[in-house]
């Protein structure tokens, strides 16, 4: 028990040390995709595959699953994700990753199925992705009250939450835009 318990820890340590570089990789390249950010962010893909070796956890897969993403590979991306459901099936942010990796896919029909999963997950943070994934994918598909909806509830948990102030103000804005679609 107390080896297992090792390796967990440090399979941790290795997801949050490739977590690290991820979110250096995102603040290095804004968006785009420079030698330092791809640096960071094929450094962050050999943590997370080193945690995995070591103590397979649903966070490192759904991470690595991300990274992917960032790189193109949508369909690894999405196996990653089903790896960690595997792993934790109460960990919602697979099932959020999915849905929007389909969404990317031009899927949003299937992606519905796993952003309402992730919406019930027990162990989800930040708890209002998915609601803000899905009141995009109604506003795209012109299901506007549906969309609003989705907007409103994922207004209500990131305040609750205390989120970001940019993520507050776009939620904000989309329930704006959406509601003056109606008049």
């Amino acid at each position: 028990m107390v080896d297992a318990t090792i390796q967990k820890n440090r399979a941790v340590e290795l997801w949050r040390e490739g977590y690290n570089h991820h979110t250096r990789a995102f603040a290095l390249a804004g968006g785009k995709c420079d030698s330092e950010a791809a640096d960071e962010l094929s450094a962050a893909v050999s943590l997370y595959s080193q945690s995995i070796e070591i103590f397979p956890t649903a966070e490192a897969y759904t991470f690595r699953g991300w990274a992917y993403c960032h790189y193109g590979r949508i369909d690894d991306a999405i196996e990653e994700c089903k790896r960690a459901i595997e792993v934790d099936p109460e960990f919602g942010n697979p099932y959020n990753d999915i849905g929007a990796y389909l969404i990317r896919k031009g899927e949003p029909d299937a992606a519905i199925e796993w952003l309402e999963r992730a919406k019930s997950a027990p162990r989800y943070d930040p708890r209002h992705f998915p609601f803000m994934n899905l009141g995009r994918l109604y506003a795209g598909k012109g299901m506007v009250l549906q969309a609003i909806a989705e907007f409103e509830e994922a207004l209500r948990l990131a305040q609750r939450e205390g989120g970001d102030a940019n993520a507050i103000a776009s939620i904000s804005d989309q329930l704006r835009t959406l509601r003056a679609s109606l008049n």
